[in-house]
Protein backbone atom coordinates (compact mmCIF):
# COMPACT_ATOMS: atom_id res chain seq x y z
CA UNK A 1 0.00 0.00 0.00
CA UNK A 2 1.06 3.60 -1.01
CA UNK A 3 0.06 6.42 0.85
CA UNK A 4 0.72 10.39 0.51
CA UNK A 5 0.60 10.58 4.76
CA UNK A 6 0.71 7.20 5.26
CA UNK A 7 2.99 4.68 5.94
CA UNK A 8 2.63 0.53 6.13
CA UNK A 9 5.11 -1.45 7.27
CA UNK A 10 5.07 -4.92 8.78
CA UNK A 11 7.34 -5.46 11.70
CA UNK A 12 6.64 -8.34 12.93
CA UNK A 13 4.52 -11.58 12.05
CA UNK A 14 1.00 -10.88 11.92
CA UNK A 15 1.50 -7.29 12.24
CA UNK A 16 1.13 -4.22 10.50
CA UNK A 17 1.86 -1.17 11.41
CA UNK A 18 0.37 2.14 10.43
CA UNK A 19 2.57 5.77 11.03
CA UNK A 20 1.01 8.86 10.46
CA UNK A 21 3.69 11.22 8.15
CA UNK A 22 2.89 14.40 8.27
CA UNK A 23 6.19 15.95 10.43
CA UNK A 24 5.67 19.41 9.54
CA UNK A 25 2.21 19.33 10.50
CA UNK A 26 2.40 17.79 13.45
CA UNK A 27 0.45 14.88 12.04
CA UNK A 28 -2.36 17.08 11.87
CA UNK A 29 -5.75 14.90 10.66
CA UNK A 30 -6.57 16.47 6.88
CA UNK A 31 -9.12 15.22 5.07
CA UNK A 32 -6.74 13.21 2.63
CA UNK A 33 -5.17 11.51 6.00
CA UNK A 34 -8.42 10.32 6.88
CA UNK A 35 -9.26 8.95 4.19
CA UNK A 36 -5.73 7.30 3.53
CA UNK A 37 -5.83 6.20 7.18
CA UNK A 38 -9.62 4.88 6.54
CA UNK A 39 -8.72 2.91 3.36
CA UNK A 40 -5.60 1.35 4.83
CA UNK A 41 -7.74 -0.10 8.14
CA UNK A 42 -10.18 -1.19 6.20
CA UNK A 43 -7.81 -3.46 4.27
CA UNK A 44 -5.50 -4.54 6.51
CA UNK A 45 -8.54 -5.13 8.93
CA UNK A 46 -9.38 -8.23 5.76
CA UNK A 47 -6.11 -9.45 5.38
CA UNK A 48 -5.76 -12.72 6.62
CA UNK A 49 -2.07 -12.25 7.45
CA UNK A 50 -2.53 -9.34 10.31
CA UNK A 51 -3.49 -10.14 13.17
CA UNK A 52 -3.12 -6.90 14.98
CA UNK A 53 -2.44 -3.29 14.19
CA UNK A 54 -0.20 -0.71 15.39
CA UNK A 55 -0.55 2.74 14.89
CA UNK A 56 1.32 5.56 15.54
CA UNK A 57 2.94 9.22 14.83
CA UNK A 58 6.82 10.14 15.30
CA UNK A 59 8.34 11.41 18.78
CA UNK A 60 7.14 14.54 18.14
CA UNK A 61 3.29 14.48 17.72
CA UNK A 62 1.24 11.33 17.78
CA UNK A 63 -1.34 13.83 15.99
CA UNK A 64 -1.76 17.51 17.30
CA UNK A 65 -5.08 17.74 16.21
CA UNK A 66 -7.69 18.33 13.31
CA UNK A 67 -6.07 20.79 10.10
CA UNK A 68 -7.78 23.64 11.49
CA UNK A 69 -6.95 25.72 8.26
CA UNK A 70 -9.31 23.10 6.34
CA UNK A 71 -12.24 23.33 8.58
CA UNK A 72 -12.18 27.29 9.40
CA UNK A 73 -14.62 27.96 6.35
CA UNK A 74 -16.82 24.56 6.19
CA UNK A 75 -20.41 24.89 6.45
CA UNK A 76 -22.59 22.14 9.08
CA UNK A 77 -23.73 20.08 5.81
CA UNK A 78 -20.05 20.26 4.24
CA UNK A 79 -18.75 18.90 7.62
CA UNK A 80 -21.50 16.24 7.64
CA UNK A 81 -21.30 15.15 4.18
CA UNK A 82 -17.89 15.12 3.48
CA UNK A 83 -16.16 11.72 4.78
CA UNK A 84 -14.36 13.22 7.47
CA UNK A 85 -15.00 11.05 10.13
CA UNK A 86 -14.33 7.53 7.97
CA UNK A 87 -10.91 7.58 9.81
CA UNK A 88 -12.04 7.42 13.20
CA UNK A 89 -14.71 5.24 12.67
CA UNK A 90 -12.11 3.07 10.48
CA UNK A 91 -10.09 2.77 13.31
CA UNK A 92 -12.86 2.13 16.12
CA UNK A 93 -14.52 -0.45 13.78
CA UNK A 94 -11.35 -2.77 13.12
CA UNK A 95 -12.38 -6.19 13.93
CA UNK A 96 -8.81 -6.83 15.02
CA UNK A 97 -6.68 -5.49 18.26
CA UNK A 98 -5.68 -1.95 17.58
CA UNK A 99 -2.33 -0.50 19.84
CA UNK A 100 -1.82 3.36 19.63
CA UNK A 101 1.81 3.93 20.50
CA UNK A 102 1.70 7.84 21.21
CA UNK A 103 4.32 10.37 21.92
CA UNK A 104 4.47 14.03 21.61
CA UNK A 105 0.88 15.81 21.26
CA UNK A 106 -2.08 13.70 21.35
CA UNK A 107 -4.63 16.67 20.96
CA UNK A 108 -7.95 17.33 20.01
CA UNK A 109 -8.50 14.61 16.72
CA UNK A 110 -5.55 13.17 17.81
CA UNK A 111 -6.33 12.19 21.12
CA UNK A 112 -9.51 10.86 19.62
CA UNK A 113 -7.88 8.84 17.49
CA UNK A 114 -5.86 6.98 20.12
CA UNK A 115 -9.16 6.65 22.50
CA UNK A 116 -10.23 4.56 19.59
CA UNK A 117 -7.67 2.44 19.61
CA UNK A 118 -8.32 -0.78 22.01
CA UNK A 119 -5.13 -0.35 24.14
CA UNK A 120 -2.94 2.44 24.68
CA UNK A 121 1.21 2.73 24.94
CA UNK A 122 2.43 6.09 25.52
CA UNK A 123 6.33 7.62 26.07
CA UNK A 124 6.88 9.47 28.90
CA UNK A 125 6.49 13.12 26.97
CA UNK A 126 2.65 12.22 25.71
CA UNK A 127 0.38 14.86 26.29
CA UNK A 128 -3.50 14.19 25.93
CA UNK A 129 -5.99 16.92 25.65
CA UNK A 130 -9.21 18.02 23.84
CA UNK A 131 -8.50 21.70 23.15
CA UNK A 132 -11.82 22.49 20.78
CA UNK A 133 -13.64 24.68 23.33
CA UNK A 134 -10.99 26.96 22.64
CA UNK A 135 -11.73 26.92 19.17
CA UNK A 136 -15.32 27.72 19.52
CA UNK A 137 -16.29 23.80 18.84
CA UNK A 138 -16.53 20.70 20.97
CA UNK A 139 -14.75 17.22 20.59
CA UNK A 140 -16.81 15.50 17.24
CA UNK A 141 -15.48 12.11 17.14
CA UNK A 142 -15.89 10.79 20.28
CA UNK A 143 -13.67 12.37 22.82
CA UNK A 144 -16.66 13.15 25.30
CA UNK A 145 -17.87 10.12 24.82
CA UNK A 146 -15.11 7.96 25.07
CA UNK A 147 -13.28 9.42 27.76
CA UNK A 148 -16.90 10.04 30.12
CA UNK A 149 -17.01 5.88 29.82
CA UNK A 150 -13.81 5.68 30.66
CA UNK A 151 -12.59 8.04 33.05
CA UNK A 152 -16.05 9.32 34.50
CA UNK A 153 -18.37 12.64 34.14
CA UNK A 154 -16.11 15.10 36.36
CA UNK A 155 -12.93 14.83 34.87
CA UNK A 156 -13.97 14.41 31.22
CA UNK A 157 -15.85 18.06 32.21
CA UNK A 158 -12.49 19.49 33.19
CA UNK A 159 -10.42 18.19 30.19
CA UNK A 160 -13.32 19.03 27.20
CA UNK A 161 -14.25 22.50 29.23
CA UNK A 162 -11.31 24.19 30.77
CA UNK A 163 -8.47 22.37 27.70
CA UNK A 164 -7.08 20.43 31.23
CA UNK A 165 -4.25 18.53 29.34
CA UNK A 166 -2.92 15.13 30.63
CA UNK A 167 0.66 14.14 30.94
CA UNK A 168 1.65 9.99 30.22
CA UNK A 169 1.63 9.55 33.54
CA UNK A 170 -1.88 11.30 34.99
CA UNK A 171 -3.35 9.29 31.67
CA UNK A 172 -2.17 5.86 32.76
CA UNK A 173 -2.90 6.98 35.86
CA UNK A 174 -6.72 7.44 35.03
CA UNK A 175 -6.97 4.10 32.99
CA UNK A 176 -6.33 5.97 29.32
CA UNK A 177 -2.87 4.21 28.94
CA UNK A 178 -1.80 0.89 29.29
CA UNK A 179 2.03 1.53 29.79
CA UNK A 180 4.41 4.17 30.27
CA UNK A 181 7.77 3.96 28.15
CA UNK A 182 11.09 5.96 27.42
CA UNK A 183 10.63 7.67 24.20
CA UNK A 184 13.21 5.19 22.99
CA UNK A 185 11.37 1.88 23.54
CA UNK A 186 8.23 3.14 23.44
CA UNK A 187 6.85 2.04 19.88
CA UNK A 188 9.04 -0.98 20.20
CA UNK A 189 7.04 -2.40 23.23
CA UNK A 190 3.82 -1.72 21.46
CA UNK A 191 5.11 -3.79 18.77
CA UNK A 192 6.07 -6.18 20.80
CA UNK A 193 3.03 -6.02 22.24
CA UNK A 194 0.82 -6.70 19.18
CA UNK A 195 3.07 -9.35 17.75
CA UNK A 196 2.21 -11.44 21.11
CA UNK A 197 -1.41 -10.71 20.64
CA UNK A 198 -0.96 -11.71 17.33
CA UNK A 199 0.19 -15.03 18.76
CA UNK A 200 -3.36 -16.09 19.98
CA UNK A 201 -5.88 -17.58 18.25
CA UNK A 202 -7.51 -15.16 16.06
CA UNK A 203 -11.19 -15.51 16.33
CA UNK A 204 -10.87 -15.73 19.81
CA UNK A 205 -9.22 -12.38 19.91
CA UNK A 206 -11.58 -10.86 17.84
CA UNK A 207 -14.79 -12.07 19.57
CA UNK A 208 -12.77 -11.13 22.79
CA UNK A 209 -12.34 -7.73 22.05
CA UNK A 210 -16.46 -7.63 20.51
CA UNK A 211 -17.17 -8.68 24.16
CA UNK A 212 -15.38 -5.59 25.90
CA UNK A 213 -16.61 -3.54 23.06
CA UNK A 214 -20.12 -4.50 23.92
CA UNK A 215 -20.02 -3.49 27.60
CA UNK A 216 -19.66 -0.28 26.82
CA UNK A 217 -22.95 0.03 24.76
CA UNK A 218 -25.00 -2.37 27.11
CA UNK A 219 -26.31 -2.89 30.40
CA UNK A 220 -24.59 -5.64 32.49
CA UNK A 221 -27.31 -8.28 31.65
CA UNK A 222 -27.40 -7.65 27.96
CA UNK A 223 -23.53 -8.06 27.95
CA UNK A 224 -23.48 -10.64 29.69
CA UNK A 225 -26.14 -12.53 27.24
CA UNK A 226 -23.70 -11.05 24.36
CA UNK A 227 -20.64 -12.26 25.85
CA UNK A 228 -21.95 -15.55 26.28
CA UNK A 229 -23.41 -16.39 22.56
CA UNK A 230 -19.67 -15.18 21.92
CA UNK A 231 -18.17 -18.11 24.11
CA UNK A 232 -20.26 -20.92 22.98
CA UNK A 233 -20.08 -19.91 19.13
CA UNK A 234 -16.12 -20.02 19.46
CA UNK A 235 -16.70 -24.14 19.94
CA UNK A 236 -17.82 -24.39 16.32
CA UNK A 237 -14.07 -23.28 15.82
CA UNK A 238 -11.36 -25.84 14.73
CA UNK A 239 -9.27 -22.83 16.97
CA UNK A 240 -11.17 -23.86 19.97
CA UNK A 241 -10.60 -27.40 19.84
CA UNK A 242 -7.11 -27.05 18.87
CA UNK A 243 -6.00 -24.40 21.51
CA UNK A 244 -8.01 -27.31 24.23
CA UNK A 245 -6.14 -30.24 22.49
CA UNK A 246 -2.60 -28.39 22.70
CA UNK A 247 -3.20 -28.07 26.40
CA UNK A 248 -4.18 -31.44 27.64
CA UNK A 249 -1.20 -32.63 25.24
CA UNK A 250 1.26 -29.52 26.91
CA UNK A 251 2.46 -28.48 23.70
CA UNK A 252 2.23 -24.67 21.61
CA UNK A 253 -1.15 -24.58 19.88
CA UNK A 254 -1.25 -24.05 15.70
CA UNK A 255 -3.89 -21.30 15.01
CA UNK A 256 -5.55 -21.29 12.14
CA UNK A 257 -8.18 -18.54 12.76
CA UNK A 258 -11.30 -20.56 11.85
Amino acid sequence: MSYQYLIVERPADGVALVRLNRPRQYNALNLQVLTELAHAFQTLDNDESVRAIVLTGNDKAFAAGADIKEMLEKRPHEMKNAPFISGWDAVALARKPVIAAVSGYALGGGAELAWACDIIIASETAVFGQPEINLGIIPGAGGTQRLARTVGKYLTMEIVLNDRRLTAEEAARFGLVNHVYPVDTYLEEAIKLAAKIATRAPLAVQYAKEAVLYAYEAPLQAGLQHERLLFYTLFSTEDQKEGMQAFIEKRAPRWHGR
